[in-house]
């Protein structure tokens, strides 16, 4: 966080799981060798809450939006969330998006789903999150097109390049940013990194398992002409597809379109 707020970054995203992302073994109530439902009163929540809000207050105190990943405990027996909180620049938790689509494993043993989309705005930007397999979704891309997000946040734990090249996608698919977040020990996989609209990774973070940075900027009017047709062209095109573009050039009850088994 220091080092991006010297970097002058006006937003920080972290991994899922930055704060602790518990092994299933971790806090299976069968034991270390046996897979079964979670005992999740086996977790520090006090010492859990207390790193989360030492973040938020260095948040505040370097005055830079932080996105970091943990879990939330929930109610009574309740299952918790996997989660991302979004610390403003004033170090208040100003929003928390809960995973909606969890792994076998997450939905067998761990937590409770999320149930919506979270989308909050930056410096005159919006933006959206997910959380690792979810990126293998694109219903949740596409709902935050429909959204009017500039940026998805697509924070992740695992060790997997072709996830990497899917979110990639989604600058192509959608043009708007993507901030893809790994923890460094996955780097040389698939490094962290920024995917700008149209589906250039324009920052990427250390490849050889070292902490890092990568650092981008969100410039709707940048000189990047790549970018700038995805941002003034792509994007508007492809809402206008989707709004029935074609409709009035459809040819009905034409026998020579309709039969398709003669040439």
């Amino acid at each position: 966080m220091r080092e991006a707020s010297a970097a002058g970054a006006r937003l920080v995203q972290f991994p899922e799981g930055a704060i602790t992302y518990p092994s299933k073994y971790a806090v299976s109530s069968g034991g270390s060798e046996e897979l079964a439902e979670a005992d999740w009163s086996r977790v520090a929540w006090d010492v859990l809450q207390e790193e989360a809000e030492a973040v938020a207050d260095l948040a505040g105190e370097l005055g830079i939006w932080t996105v970091f990943g943990s879990i939330h405990r929930l109610s009574g027996a309740n299952r918790p969330h996997n989660s991302l909180y979004v610390v403003s620049d004033r170090g208040e938790l100003v929003g928390r998006y809960d995973k909606r689509f969890l792994s076998h494993t997450e939905i067998s043993y761990l937590y409770t789903p999320g149930v919506a989309p979270l989308v909050f705005e930056v410096d005159g930007f919006r933006f959206g999150c997910v959380l690792c397999i979810e990126v293998n979704f694109p219903e949740l891309f596409a709902e935050y097109e429909r959204l009017d997000v500039d940026c998805v946040l697509a924070s992740v734990m695992v060790d997997d390049a072709p996830r990497s090249v899917v979110a990639q996608a989604y600058g192509t698919l959608y043009n708007y940013w993507i901030g893809y977040s790994v923890p460094a020990q996955f780097s040389a996989t698939a490094p962290s990194g920024i995917v700008a609209p149209g589906g250039r990774w324009i920052g990427r973070s250390n490849g050889d398992g070292r902490p890092g940075l990568a650092i981008a900027e969100l410039d709707r009017a940048t000189p990047d002409a790549d970018i700038d047709v995805a941002i003034r062209l792509a994007r508007p095109w492809r809402r206008t597809v989707g709004a029935s573009l074609y409709e009035h050039r459809v040819v009905h009850g034409d026998p020579r379109s309709d039969t398709r088994t003669a040439f």
